[in-house]
């Protein structure tokens, strides 16, 4: 792989080389447009001023033409031609480097011809009360070597220019991109642990987005394993007690005859059984969230039916009463059945936990129809606890005997993946929580505690 700065250097010199190449086609183009009209200028002087020289009729019996001297020189020296001709069509005078074939037609004005090989640029005078035609030439070859010879005189010093054009490109890139090799070996020169931000506040503008977005990816790091080291610490102490419980409870089992006490004792192993089943099962769960593992595709979903499988596996409180609301099995809402039965297991779950014996939970449709509302009947969560209970691991003084603290955090991170929103408020008709699911068309409606 090419590095990025033999890249820049050579996007650099080929661009500098065609702007370059343009500038010498332009100033080639309008020098070129400049000389010619120029000479052609010069042309029409020279005619006018021959003519005006001619004084009165040139002779027309003079056995050879007039050669007025004068030679040829070399280079852009090299003088104009000149003919003056009879309008009978008799050569009358030429000058030395003047060719002997007319140069011109009769037509007055410019013209081009071909004369012994070479191409001519002519104006021509006609002089009626002279009887005589002037006729004055210029060799085009002449033309295309003066503008040649100006289009190298600005070639050269480029074509010098060029080398150091090239180191200096080469060294200011080095220049350019030091601060990027900076943060290069700032990086190499930490361990792995070390997640600090890297210092950006004196890197160019363009190298800040590159330092931001790694000091975000650094921030993420560290907060995944913060989250790995939470878990594994509350994992590690939360089973810690059910399987004590465990343990004792057996030892009660195993060493009383007392038909009671053993069944309190394998009451006891049940719930201590569930409580940690559902630890587990949750760890699980917030791992995979956490993980980002692909979502399935969005299909039409019964939220009832999903509610009365989740009622179904997980069971309810003794006594507690389940209402659903039958809009709930007619309406399909598109999403990830998956996710969503992660979320709304987690909201059930958490109400019938908190619902008192004889309480109900009651599932419907928010009014606009966007949403699915769970109330329960049970103590609520207070005001000041409100803004910490989708924090992981964080249960409150309303704790439930077999709760953990992931059920609302888990139901946020679920909830956010397949782009819904998770609202939590006190009833106000009476005691009891109500949570409330928003699907993206209406996310912004009520305002998200």
């Amino acid at each position: 792989m090419i590095s990025l700065r033999r890249r820049l250097f050579l996007i650099l010199l080929v661009a500098t080389g065609v702007i370059w190449l343009s500038a010498v086609i332009w100033i080639y183009q309008v020098s070129r447009a400049e000389v010619e009209h120029v000479l052609d200028t010069r042309l029409q002087e020279a005619a006018r001023m021959v003519d005006s020289l001619v004084a009165g009729h040139m002779p027309s019996s003079a056995p050879e033409p007039v050669v007025i001297p004068g030679g040829e020189t070399t280079g852009y020296e090299r003088q104009l031609s000149c003919q003056i001709w009879s309008l009978e069509g008799r050569l009358i005078a030429r000058s030395a480097g003047a060719p002997e074939e007319q140069l011109a037609g009769p037509a007055p004005g410019f013209s081009e011809r071909v004369v012994d090989g070479e191409r001519w640029r002519i104006f021509t005078v006609d002089d009626a009360e002279k009887g005589v035609r002037v006729m004055i030439g210029d060799r085009l070859g002449l033309r295309d070597q003066l503008i040649a010879d100006l289009i190298k005189g600005l070639l050269w010093p480029t074509l010098l220019v060029a080398p150091l054009l090239g180191l200096l490109i080469w060294v200011s890139l080095g220049r350019g991109l030091r601060p990027l090799g900076d943060i290069t070996a700032a990086l190499k020169a930490r361990d792995a642990e070390d997640m600090r931000p890297i210092d950006a506040s004196h890197a160019p503008e363009e190298i800040r987005p590159l330092a931001n977005a790694l000091n975000a990816l650094f921030a993420k790091v560290e907060a995944a394993r913060q989250q790995e080291r939470e878990v594994t610490a509350f994992a590690a102490h939360e089973l810690k007690t059910p399987l004590a419980g465990l343990k004792t409870q057996t030892q009660i089992a195993l060493a009383t005859s007392d038909a009671e006490i053993r069944d309190g004792a394998l009451r006891q192993i049940l719930s201590s059984v569930d409580r940690t089943t559902r630890l587990v099962r949750q760890l699980l769960v917030l791992a995979k969230l956490d993980a980002g593992s692909p979502t399935l595709p969005a299909s039409p979903v019964s939220l009832g039916d999903i509610i009365d499988e989740i009622g179904t596996i997980g069971g309810t409180t003794p006594g507690c009463r389940v209402v659903v609301d039958p809009m709930l099995y007619d309406r399909r809402v598109p999403t990830d059945r998956e996710i969503l039965t992660i979320a709304l297991r987690n909201l059930h779950e958490n109400a019938v936990q908190h619902s008192p014996a004889g309480g109900t939970v009651t599932w419907r449709f928010t009014p606009d129809g966007f949403g699915v509302v769970v109330e329960d009947e049970g103590p609520g969560i207070d005001a000041d606890e409100l803004p910490h209970v989708r924090q992981r691991f964080y249960r409150g003084r309303s704790r439930s005997p077999v709760g953990s603290g992931l059920g609302l955090a888990i139901v946020e991170v679920a909830s956010a993946r397949i782009g819904w929103s998770l609202y939590l408020e006190n009833r106000p008709e009476g005691p009891g929580l109500r949570a409330e699911l928003r699907a993206p068309a209406l996310n912004e409606a009520p305002s998200q505690v």
